[in-house]
């Protein structure tokens, strides 16, 4: 069986655990390093405690060059610092989960060009891609949303509303990362101004060859600790059953993306790589309902899908997760 051997730098956070979970279990994941400087020398069990039993890993403080892929699990602009700071061999594929190589203009570092790694969107070239700049988690909700729609021409002005839980919000302390604060509590955050509106809008506009698609996003701050419910209107005359089909259409080569004609809810998805989506329309107004889990599909499980694509193994390898729905 391939093994890839893989370096992971930032580990101590959210995506950096969640990331050494799935890899832990993958069948063909050899992970070599951990990179955390605060943590260097400490069993990684010590910071993600869940992980007590599983791993004899201990956090490094250098990079070894002896890996196929390396995951970057740092902050937004921490990427492109690291990578300015750091010599790492053109053998070694980089998947990167901050937003720093996600735009076309941003998408070149030296050498290294990056492939924008939604594989609903882009699963051919990722597969012949060295370098993938993983989606945001917001950004890969709204465009599964939206995909179908766009590839037929058939988006113009779209009014979307999301809710996020904590984790969407990184491990580091705000106030509005609290307990006290998170508990019976919401509030709308960067209202029309959320930086995946970039991406969501740059690849929306190349799917469907013009500008016409106009996101206007209400992201929401929620009282629960990961997810992501996003619901966009836009409006279409076309028959209910008729978008069912294009939606089913669209997506039946796309393992992890299933449309449903009952409700949804966030907890079909919680802890799985999948993402849900149901219809629903009156008059000529759509609504696209769409939930996933923000730290698998929306960041490491995507991830680690967009790994097996550039190694050419089975897409679902390592990511057959049960919901935690009770």
């Amino acid at each position: 069986m391939q093994k890839i051997n893989i370096g992971i730098v930032g580990g101590a956070g959210y995506t950096g655990g969640e990331l050494l979970r799935v890899l832990i279990n993958h069948p063909n994941a050899h992970v070599r390093f951990v990179h955390s400087s605060s943590n260097a020398g400490e069993f990684i069990s010590k910071v993600h405690t869940d992980l007590i039993s599983d791993t004899d890993l201990k956090f490094a403080n250098e990079i070894t060059q002896n890996i196929d892929v390396l995951f970057l699990c740092v902050g937004h602009g921490d990427a492109r610092k690291f990578l300015t700071e750091n010599e790492i061999n053109e053998s070694v594929k980089i998947i990167d989960l901050s937003q720093d190589f996600r735009l076309s203009h941003a998408a070149t570092f030296g050498e290294r060009t990056f492939v924008y790694g939604l594989p609903e969107l882009k699963k051919e070239a990722i597969k012949k891609a060295n370098n993938i700049a993983n989606p945001g988690c917001f950004a890969t909700a709204i465009q599964l949303s939206l995909l179908p729609l766009a590839a037929k021409d058939l988006l113009n002005e779209v009014f979307t509303t999301g809710i996020t839980g904590s984790t969407g919000a990184g491990q580091g302390l705000a106030t509005t990362s609290h307990f006290s604060w998170r508990a019976n509590n919401i509030q709308a955050y960067k209202t029309l101004q959320h930086q995946h509106l970039h991406e969501i809008g740059e690849n929306l506009a190349n799917l469907q060859g013009n500008q016409n698609a106009q996101i206007n996003f209400v992201p929401w701050r929620g009282d629960f600790t990961r997810g992501i419910f996003v619901s966009s209107i836009c409006t279409l005359t076309m028959p209910i059953e008729s978008v069912y089909e294009l939606y089913y259409n669209y997506y039946t080569t796309h393992p992890f993306t299933h449309i449903t004609e009952n409700n949804i809810d966030l907890k079909q998805v919680v802890n799985t790589n999948k993402c849900f989506i149901h219809l629903e329309k009156q008059g000529n107004k759509l609504a696209i309902h769409a939930v996933l889990d923000n730290l698998l599909k929306g960041a490491v499980g995507q991830a680690i899908q967009n790994m097996n694509l550039l190694f050419s193994i089975a897409e679902t390898t390592g990511l057959s997760l049960k919901a935690n729905y009770f």
